[in-house]
C-alpha cells in the first residue's frame, strides 16, 4: 500500500469538502442537535461523519476488490486510461452543457436515499445520526465517483478501501464545522473553488492516462508489473 495514494484521497477529500456544502450541507445544516448538550451534540455529529466514512469505505471494499480483478488480469493500464479519458468526456460535457452520461435510474436512486435521510432526521433516537450518516454516504455525488476511481486503480482491497476511508476523513474538518457552528463558506470563496474543480478533475485525469502509459516517471507514470503473466503455483 502507498501512502501517496491515501494523501491523494485525503487531499481529494478535503477539496470536495467544498462541494460537499452545496450538495450535502442542507442534511448537516438540519441534524437535529440544538436540543442536546455539549458533549452529545458533539458525539451525535462524529456519529453522523462515521457513518458517511464507512459507506465510503464500504464503496472503497467494492470497488478495491474490483480494482484487484483487473489488476491480477493485467488490464489496470487499460482501466487508468479509460477512467481518465471518461472523467474528460464528462468535463468537456459540462463546458459545453452537452450531457453524455445520464442515467435515469441514478435520479431516482437520488430521490429515495434524500427521502430516507429526511425520515431519520425527525427520529430522536441517538443512533439515527449514524444511519443518516450511512444513507449521506450513498447520495450521487460526481466527487464521490472521482473517488471510485482511485479505489479502482488501487490495484487492492485494503488500498481501496483505505483511499475511500482517507477520502471521507478529509471531508470531516468542514463538514463537521458546518454541522456545529453553522458555518457557511463565503460565497465567492465557494464560487471560486467550484471554478477550479473541473480544472483539478482535468490534472487528475491527465494523471490517471499517464499511469496507465507505463512510460517509468515515478509517482506519475511507474512501471505496471505484468501479473497476468505469472505462472501461480501452490506449493
Amino acid at each position: 500500500m502507498s501512502w501517496e495514494l491515501f494523501i491523494s484521497g485525503f487531499a481529494l477529500g478535503l477539496i470536495s469538502s467544498f462541494h460537499c456544502i452545496g450538495m450535502c450541507g442542507a442534511f448537516a445544516f438540519a441534524l437535529p442537535t440544538n436540543h442536546l448538550s455539549f458533549a452529545k451534540k458533539i458525539s451525535g455529529i462524529l456519529l453522523y461523519n462515521a457513518g458517511r466514512v464507512t459507506t465510503y469505505s464500504l464503496l472503497g471494499l467494492i470497488f478495491g476488490l474490483a480494482g484487484r480483478q483487473i489488476y491480477l488480469g493485467g488490464f489496470q493500464q487499460k482501466l487508468s486510461i479509460l477512467i481518465g479519458v471518461i472523467i474528460l468526456i464528462v468535463i468537456l460535457q459540462s463546458f459545453f452543457n452537452k450531457t453524455v452520461f445520464h442515467i435515469k435510474f441514478i435520479d431516482q436512486f437520488n430521490g429515495r436515499i434524500q427521502q430516507t435521510i429526511s425520515s431519520f432526521i425527525k427520529k430522536t433516537k441517538f443512533y439515527d445520526f449514524f444511519a443518516i450518516g450511512l444513507a449521506n454516504g450513498l447520495l450521487p455525488c460526481g466527487m464521490v465517483y472521482f473517488a471510485i476511481t482511485g479505489a479502482l486503480v488501487a490495484g487492492s482491497i485494503s488500498g481501496g478501501v483505505m483511499f475511500m476511508a482517507f477520502f471521507g476523513l478529509g471531508t470531516m474538518p468542514l463538514m463537521i464545522s458546518i454541522s456545529y457552528f453553522g458555518l457557511v463558506v463565503n460565497l465567492s470563496i465557494r464560487n471560486n473553488i467550484k471554478k477550479a474543480m473541473p480544472f483539478f478533475m482535468c490534472a487528475m485525469a491527465v494523471l490517471l492516462i499517464l499511469r496507465g502509459m507505463n512510460l517509468g516517471i515515478p509517482f506519475i507514470s511507474p512501471f505496471f508489473e505484468n501479473t497476468s503473466a505469472r505462472v501461480v503455483s501452490c506449493h
